[in-house]
């Protein structure tokens, strides 16, 4: 009994050519040891068709419409923190039928659509927006020379344990920075250790830790100004301009007369906007490094320790590289119209 089995192209416009030139079908069938009635198919097809490819089978109809796959990306496009139960849920009280959430993840995917984590950013209003417009402007044309004379300082809080939340929303690819693609959050996190650094081109300021208590104007002067900030100014000349965020301690009054006294500019930084700081990545490339150490550090004794030791072997062309974007960095702000930039 002949076996059952699919032909190729190959041997059925060969089966084709052999009973043109006049060989009985069941003489092909023997030959391509199939049935007989599959060679008499084969024979009605390509004189109706003039063809004996197979035939397109059609398989199971698809659960969604393309209306419906339009109304399940749209869905996603508009609430970027939906989930996909959430999406199964709206599908059913629109439609009246289920769908898995395999059959959602895939029409998602058709659509361009993956879940990715959300860039965290800082709130910004109407007018820190123009403030950031503005600042962006002013320093656009910064030439490297300029901006080698700046002191890029900033405070950081690193604690035992990292944030390990994480927050998926629905995008399309390459849009990561897209202003609906953001979640805003504030940055205090609370615990840990508190630190202060400054880098510039060419070099960086020693890692500072804040032993307990709250950091003070008094304290800023006394523990940050006077041992790194002024002689990190005298290395680097009349030019010298040092930047810091809007904290309460940086704007006392005992700061501003110290930096009065000594003759130091400080630059006008926008309030909300630690991506304008270059060493605000810093951290991020401290805290993976940090985070690389084995074993963890088990206390705060060694998660200073820690701390200290990576800073120290900081590369300077990390830190220079940062530096380098400010300019970039101020045309994605003047682009964006002072909104969040992808740094």
């Amino acid at each position: 009994m002949s076996q059952r089995r699919r032909l190729p192209n190959s041997l059925r416009w060969r089966a084709v050519g052999w009973m043109e030139m006049g060989l009985a079908q069941a003489d092909v069938a023997r030959r391509l040891n199939v049935s007989r009635s599959v060679v008499q198919r084969l024979w009605d097809q390509y004189q109706s068709e003039d063809s004996v490819s197979r035939r397109p089978v059609p398989g199971r109809p698809r659960a969604t419409t393309p209306a419906e796959n339009r109304f399940l990306a749209l869905s996603a496009r508009r609430r970027r923190t939906t989930t996909v139960p959430q999406l199964v849920a709206d599908y059913f009280q629109a439609s009246g039928r289920r769908i898995s959430a395999t059959t959602v993840r895939n029409r998602l995917h058709n659509a361009g659509l993956y879940a990715r984590r959300p860039v965290v950013c800082v709130p910004l209003n109407g007018r820190q927006r123009r403030n950031r417009l503005c600042w962006a402007r002013e320093h656009v044309s910064w030439t490297q020379q300029q901006w080698a004379s700046v002191l890029f300082t900033d405070e950081s809080r690193f604690t035992m344990e990292s944030d390990s939340g994480r927050l998926l929303i629905w995008r399309e690819q390459r849009t990561r920075y897209h202003q609906s693609n953001t979640v805003e959050r504030h940055s205090y996190r609370g615990g840990g250790i508190l630190v202060w650094a400054g880098i510039s081109l060419g070099g960086h300021t020693d890692l500072h830790v804040f032993h307990g208590g709250t950091v003070t104007g008094l304290r800023y002067r006394d523990e940050i100004l006077d041992p790194y900030v002024c002689p990190y100014a005298a290395a680097i000349g009349n030019d010298f301009i040092l930047m810091d965020d809007n904290a309460r301690p940086h704007r006392a009054r005992i700061v501003e007369e110290y930096l009065e006294d000594h003759g130091l500019e400080r630059m006008k930084k926008p309030a909300r906007s630690p991506h304008l700081n270059p060493i605000e990545h810093l951290w991020d490339y401290l805290g993976r490094e940090f985070a690389a150490l084995n074993p963890p550090p088990r206390s705060l004794h060694e998660l200073k320790q820690g701390l200290l030791c990576v800073w120290s072997s900081l590369p300077i062309p990390v830190s220079d590289n940062l530096i380098n974007s400010m300019g970039n960095r101020c045309r994605q702000c003047i682009q964006v119209r002072g909104g969040h930039i992808p740094y």
